[in-house]
Parts: structure tokens; C-alpha cells; sequence
């Protein structure tokens, strides 16, 4: 940590991997829906996108437990009295160090409703151009069902979603908090000391292996549809 004037600190609180994957993760969620309202054979960008998003999806699942201190599931959970603290406007410097109290449950939300568009995707077929890899392991009604979730519910929770986020980061950058600066630097100015994320070589290289691990059961995943047409 280190002091940038005499009243903040500044703090290593988004390790250079949570960053990464947020700023991947918001280009493809463009990238699909893009590729989702085109059609025809855009709809092969949007399966490989898809297969993107799936890697992304278990590389932050995989982060989330053994990720930097701020990064990690055990800090996503915000405990009911940092709620209420913040819901009375008198949160600690440690409960809105990361995400507060708020931000959290609306991460752990997007986190949920992005598997389930995934995990659709890879059940739907829109008998045109477009089949997922898992299709032919379950039932035609459980097809229906999943492209239809996929094709409405499921994307307008995400568009909910995304517009509550941005309106958030708004808010709060009017507010004087500068959150997209962080999601780049990955340093919080901070009045008061909190325990950094550790965010080394070392664990960049850990999150490089994890990466490749994500990418591989993506690519196996994708590879079970693959071979269905052989």
C-alpha cells in the first residue's frame, strides 16, 4: 500500500486476473448479442463466443477460490450486519473496499443468470443454424424449453442486469467513487488501510494455468457437439 496524499491510501484491491476476465467478459457479452441480433452466419461467432464466455465463467469460479483477497467467493458474500451498515449509510472502509454490500449480491446475480444464458445456449436449437453442444444428451422438451429461456428470459435478465450495473457506476462516479479507474489500475484510494490482493508474478502465472484449464473444459465441452455430427 501506498499513500497518494494524506488522507488516502492507495490500495491493490483487483489483481491484475479479475480484471482481465471483466474487461474479456464485457467484450463478449457485446460481441453476443451483436452476433445474436445479425443471425445467419453470424450465429458462429456467437457459438464461439459462447464457448468464451463458458472458459471465462469457470476461470472466475476457479478465481473465486483461490483468487486475491477481494476477488475471492468468501468476500461476495456480504454478512447481514455489512448489509445494514450500509443500508444506514454507515458502512466500514473494509465493507465497501471491493464491491459493497449492494455491488456484491448484484455480481453473485450476474455471476448466476450468465451460467444459466450459457448452460441454455449449449441445450437450445433453433432448428436453422444454430444447435448447442449438449442438445442430444437431454430430451426435446428440455430443448424447448432451454431455447426458449435462452432466447427471451434469459437475455432480458442480462440486459436488466448490465443497465442496473451501468447505471451503479454512474452513480457512483458522480458521487466522487472512482470505480472504473480501479477496474484499470486496479488501485482504490481508501482512507483507511484494508488487506491488500496479493497480485504477483506468481499469482498471475497460477491465474495463466487456471486459464488453460477453463479453455480446455470449454473446448471439451464444445467438442461433445462436435462429434455429435460424426
Amino acid at each position: 500500500m501506498t499513500s497518494t496524499n494524506p488522507t488516502h491510501l492507495s490500495v491493490r484491491i483487483w489483481d491484475l486476473p479479475t480484471r482481465l476476465f471483466h474487461w474479456l467478459l464485457v467484450i463478449s457479452i457485446v460481441a453476443l448479442v451483436v452476433t445474436a441480433k445479425l443471425g445467419g452466419n453470424a450465429m458462429n461467432w456467437h457459438l464461439i463466443l459462447g464457448q468464451v464466455v463458458l472458459a471465462l465463467l469457470i476461470f472466475r469460479v476457479l478465481w473465486g477460490l483461490v483468487g486475491g483477497y477481494w476477488s475471492r467467493f468468501g468476500r461476495l458474500l456480504p454478512s447481514p450486519a455489512a448489509v445494514g451498515r450500509y443500508l444506514r449509510g454507515n458502512a466500514s472502509v473494509q465493507d465497501r473496499a471491493g464491491h459493497n454490500p449492494l455491488g456484491t449480491l448484484s455480481v453473485l446475480a450476474m455471476l448466476l443468470v450468465l451460467i444459466a444464458q450459457v448452460v441454455s445456449g449449449m441445450l437450445s436449437d433453433d432448428e436453422i443454424a444454430f444447435s448447442g453442444p449438449l442438445t442430444r444428451f437431454v430430451s426435446g422438451e428440455t430443448v424447448s424449453t432451454a431455447t426458449s429461456y435462452h432466447a427471451h428470459w434469459g437475455q432480458y435478465l442480462i440486459y436488466v442486469l448490465v443497465g442496473l450495473h451501468v447505471l451503479a457506476v454512474a452513480w457512483y462516479s458522480l458521487r466522487g467513487h472512482k470505480l472504473v479507474p480501479a477496474m484499470i489500475s486496479g488501485d482504490k484510494q481508501l482512507e483507511a488501510p484494508v488487506p491488500p490482493s496479493q497480485d504477483t508474478a506468481g499469482t498471475r502465472v497460477m491465474a495463466a494455468v487456471l486459464a488453460v484449464v477453463a479453455s480446455g473444459i470449454a473446448w471439451w465441452v464444445h467438442q461433445l457437439g462436435q462429434s455429435a455430427a460424426f
